[in-house]
């Protein structure tokens, strides 16, 4: 399916969140140290409830690490900087999703190493600075996993 990857993320309850989502869409978690906490940090698992086991969760010492292990996949980074809609490209099965840490996003000489058509961006009202990290992964997920008429999911 897809691949996403939290760069030194720091708020445990949103990588809870996202370990839940990921078990939920079968998306592979990737978290790229250094994070903002332990790994056995209680929020952290009271937010991914008892799907921990269920998601598919890597960490990487550090961004050069990750990009090594998904090497030969398509990348894209979401950003607030970006100039294309989340929901414009034609997503393809390994595509990786970088979304970067919550007080900051992610940092120029990261953002760099990405053309400009991987630059992806969720509209959202002018005034505001960002989403939350977990509600952008969903947004990001779930648009992907449409792409694919949700392939996988049990539907009802």
């Amino acid at each position: 399916m897809f691949d996403v990857v939290l760069l030194q993320p720091e708020i445990p309850p949103n990588t809870g969140n996202i370990i839940r989502l990921a078990a939920n869409s079968g998306v592979r978690l990737h978290l790229v140290e250094p994070l903002g906490y332990e790994l056995s940090d209680r929020h952290l698992a009271r937010a991914g409830l008892d799907y921990h086991d269920l998601a598919c969760v890597s960490v990487h010492p550090h961004w050069k690490a990750c990009r090594a292990a998904l090497a030969g996949r398509r990348f894209f980074a979401l950003t607030t900087k970006g100039s294309v809609r989340h929901d414009a490209p034609a997503f393809a099965a390994g595509d990786v999703f970088v979304f970067g840490p919550e007080s900051r996003g992610l940092p120029d000489d990261v953002l760099a190493g990405f053309p400009a058509e991987a630059r992806l961006r969720i509209p959202m009202r002018p005034t505001n600075r960002s989403m939350n990290l977990s509600n952008a992964v969903a947004v990001v997920v779930y648009e992907a996993w449409r792409q694919f008429d949700f392939g996988g999911a049990v539907t009802g």
